[in-house]
Parts: C-alpha cells; structure tokens; sequence
C-alpha cells in the first residue's frame, strides 16, 4: 500500500458537530404564529438536538424508526431534524397541506412512531388521532410538552454511527396519480447534496450569508438548505408564516441575503413592495423553484440588483437538479440576453447527469430544439421508493422525471412541457386526472377534464370543463360541493365550465393538448 486517507463516514449528524463548534456562535431566529420571536445560535440548536436524541430513546424510538413532522419553518423543527437522525432515525416531514386521507396514507405507511407538530396544526391532528395506526406520541413544538419532554436530559450523548448509507430523512411526493410515494433520502446522499449546495455556482451559502428560507421545511428538505446551513455556518431567519409584511420586514430587520421559494412568495412580496414602498434591502441571491418563474418576476429581481437563482428540482432529487448561475461569459452579455439565459432552468452541478430521450429511448442531441424526456442520475438522485418492489430507474441508472425539456449546447436545461398529466399550482402538483375523476363521480356529470390555466398568483390554477349527462342540470355549485369532499380545498377548480363534447384521441383518450390550446389565453374570473 503506497498510502492513503482517513475514513470519514458521510453522515449528517457531522454537520450540525461542525457548526457547533465552528459556528456555534451564529444565530438562527424564530418567527412564531402567535407574532413572537425566539433567537438561539447553532450551539443551542446541536445541544437541544442531543437532548432530543436522549428524549426520543426514552420514548422508545431507536434506529431507523420514523419520526414525523407537521410544522413550519422554526428552530425547533430544526432542532427535531438533527435530533431525530442523530439518534439514527428517519426524520419524516409531512405536508399539512395534502388531503386528509393522504397525510393519514403517508403516516401509516411510514409506520411513523412519533409526531411533532405546531399548535396551528392541532385540529387536524386531533381529527386524524383515530385513524393514525402507528403513531404513539404527539408532541407540539410551541407547547409545554416540548420542554417537558427535553427537561430530564442534559444532553451528554454521543450520535449514533453506522453506515453512510443508512437512511436519514423520509419525504413523500404530492401524490398526483395515486397515493403518495415516499423517497428515501441517505446520510452519503444528503451530504453529498450539501457540499454541492454550498458552491457558488448553486446557493453561495457562507458564514456571511443571511438565509431566510420561505420554502417550508416539509417541502423537499426545504431544497437541503437546514444542512447546507449548518456545512456553511449561515445564519438562519424561519418564519412560521409567510405574511409579505413579515418577510419583509425580517429580510430587513435581520439583513437577510439570501432567500428561497416557490414564485408565488415573490408575487405577494411585490404586491406589499408596490403597496408600501418597502424593499429587501440587503438581499443578494434569490433562489425560485417549485414552477417556472415568469419572465417579468426574473427581471423585477435583476433590476432591484439581485441575483436570481432559477433552479429546477423535485423530491426525486434531493432537490436540486439544476441552477441558473451566471456562466464565464455573463459580464458580456447584454441584460436581455442574461433574462434570457436565467429564464431557463440552468445547469447541472457536479455529480447530476441530465439527458433528453425521445419516445423510443434514443438520446437527443443537445442542440436546443430536441425535445424529449428529461431523465436523470446521480448521488443524490432516487433509485428506489420507499418500500416498493423495483428500482424506480432504468438499468443505467436513468430516472424519467416525466418532465419534457430541451438541452441547449451550453448544458443549460429548458422545461418545455409535462408527460405527466398534473397542473402545478404555487409549486404544488394538482393531480387533473384525479379531478376529473372525482368529478365525473358527481350525479349528472358525463364527463370532465381539467387543465391549468393561467393565473397571476398561483402560476396555474385548474379549470374544469365538464359535459353534462343528457337531461341532467348539475351545476357548477353541485360539482364543486360534490369535489369539496373528494380533493383537497387547494385542488377545488377554480372555475367550472359546461361544454357540449370534449376532444378525444383515436385510442378514446381526453385530447388534453387540444384543449390546452383552446384555453391557453383563458382567464379566470377570479385573477386579479
């Protein structure tokens, strides 16, 4: 043997011992619901996380048990993050804003043992108590029975080691065609996806930075930034709500830098910006992702002087998949022609591979126009669901995304279209198939098809078209009152249309991209 290195086991619990004793100093703070700010740093947020290891072994809770989550942005769901899997369990975030029946699906399928939640949360905890089959303990984050349950324990507790392969984080797709499907993220996964995170060229997290995240923490890992944080030594600002008065009043109050979220967090922070005259003053770098971001919204961003990361992902992926970062060649380029450039969705970092595939499986030439399947691997990247039978992806090691896009020659990636039959509405997927299924449920309906359509706000909203049964008169009061009970309130359509017949392919399938057509300059009674 002429040498070699010391083993190091990609775990993530040596993140927050990093920024314990690097950054332990460097502040995270708390915006409540109730109006109430807490501060702490990442010294306190790794002495809870050890305390909360010792509470959850008490419990019980040993490796690789699942431990939920039902909360915002907050230090104490942080805290929950690292104790969990320092104690070599499975963090679970669950999304508050799926159906009833879905989140009650996602928490018995994980065989969650124990759930943490914010008190805002508590009605719909307590309506779904009877149905969870394996949750043993419900623990509010802002209540007593948090400081309860870390008051016996001091804290003294080494991690617990093992494989960097084992699992640590537990999230759940939107579940757009049948139930949800969980992804099993890995200790070496998301390390790998943390040290990536850091770089300039994707969230240029730093000890300098001020990251106010408003992408919940139950959406994708928050994009991984609670663990490119505690890597970088970034200070955090979370707010439990997501008020554009409040956000912007934090991003100045605390000298926010950096921020993160779906497009609709920047549309309601204008809209307060133009009502009030106030600014982020200090922002630097703003990350959109979760839905295309408009043009318009892109350069309002650039023209105040910042930065704007255009990035595309999904809980496949940890999430990122690409960033729009500025290439060699940027300070040469005219202001149209950055636009242009940041429109799209970026380039790969290292260690994620894109290609495009025609319906015959032949790889497309990156020369901008090819379209085809977006498919994807890496570290990083699933390669099998959560307690399914088969791997998710090909032999190769390729996921299909069922996104449609095009690969410029410069490795910049553009979103062209969805294989997949769904509307994206502020970042959440809306399942149109499920719509139209529930719908045609509705006494009098013959048949249904949902599409998204513009909105202003919420990028895409659905729009039912419905065909009544001969001599039926449902209504569009009836169909929405009969959906109500089917969907989440999220998912109702926003307008119900009657029409005489709809459009079919030879095979007698709904000819949707006929009808997206037809409506595409349709706009919504209700959009502003």
């Amino acid at each position: 043997m002429l040498g070699g290195m010391q083993d190091f086991a990609l775990r993530v619990p040596r993140l927050i011992d990093h920024a314990e004793r690097e950054h332990g100093g460097q502040e995270i703070v708390s915006y409540w619901a109730d109006g109430t700010e807490t501060r702490t740093n990442w010294a306190g947020v790794a002495r809870d996380a050890r305390r909360l290891a010792q509470a959850l072994e008490a419990l019980g809770c040993g490796p690789r048990d699942r431990i939920a989550t039902l909360g915002m942005n907050h230090d104490r769901h942080l805290t929950a993050w690292y104790g969990a899997i320092g104690m070599g369990g499975v963090i679970h975030t669950i999304n508050p804003r799926l159906f009833d029946e879905q989140i009650v699906y996602i928490a018995n399928h994980a065989e969650d043992r124990v759930l943490f939640y914010d008190r805002a949360f508590a009605p719909l905890v307590e309506r779904l108590k009877p149905q969870f089959t394996s949750i043993e303990h419900f623990i509010a984050f802002d209540g007593p029975d948090w400081d309860a349950l870390l008051a016996p324990h001091a804290g003294d507790y080494r991690w617990v080691e093992g494989d960097e392969r084992d699992p640590c984080m537990l999230c759940y797709t939107s579940g757009t065609t049948g139930n949800p499907k969980g992804v099993l993220y890995e200790h070496r996964s998301t390390m790998i996806h943390a040290l990536t995170e850091v770089a300039p060229s994707v969230f240029n997290l730093s000890p300098q930075a001020v990251a106010l995240p408003v992408v919940p923490m139950f959406h994708a890992a928050a994009w991984g930034l609670p663990f490119a944080g505690a890597l970088s030594g970034t200070k955090f600002v979370f707010s439990a709500v997501n008020d554009p008065k409040v956000l912007c009043r934090l991003m100045n109050q605390e000298k926010v830098t950096h921020s993160a979220g779906v497009p609709t967090v920047w549309l309601a922070l204008f809209s307060h910006m133009d009502a009030t005259g106030e600014k982020p003053e200090h922002m630097q770098l703003v990350t959109i992702g979760g839905s295309a971001a408009p043009r318009a919204m892109i350069e309002r961003l650039m023209r105040m002087g910042i930065r704007v990361g255009h990035a595309w992902g999904m809980t496949e992926t940890s999430p990122i998949g690409t960033m729009g970062a500025p290439p060699a060649n940027w300070d040469s380029l005219s202001f149209d022609e950055q636009l242009d450039l940041v429109s799209k969705q970026g380039r790969v970092p290292f260690g994620v591979e894109l290609r495009v595939v025609d319906d015959e499986g032949r790889v497309q030439a990156r020369d901008g126009t090819s379209s085809g399947r977006l498919q994807v691997r890496g570290p990083w990247v699933i390669k099998r669901y959560f307690k399914a039978e088969e791997d998710a992806t090909d032999a190769e090691g390729w996921f299909d995304t069922g996104d449609v896009a095009v690969l410029h020659p410069d490795g910049t990636m553009q979103i062209t279209d969805r294989s997949k039959d769904v509307i994206k509405s502020g970042g959440e997927w809306i399942s149109s198939v499920e719509l139209e299924n529930a719908a045609v449920g509705c006494a009098g309906v013959a048949e249904a098809a949902a599409i998204g359509v513009h909105h202003p706000k919420w990028d895409e909203r659905p729009l039912l078209l419905v065909v009544r049964k001969p001599g039926a008169d449902v209504t569009a009061q009836d169909v929405l009152a009969h959906l109500s009970a089917k969907v989440a309130k999220w998912w109702l359509p926003d307008e119900v249309l009657f029409v005489e017949s709809l459009p079919h392919t030879a095979t007698g399938k709904l000819l949707k991209t006929a009808l997206r057509e037809q409506y595409r300059d349709y706009r919504l009674q209700n959009a502003a």
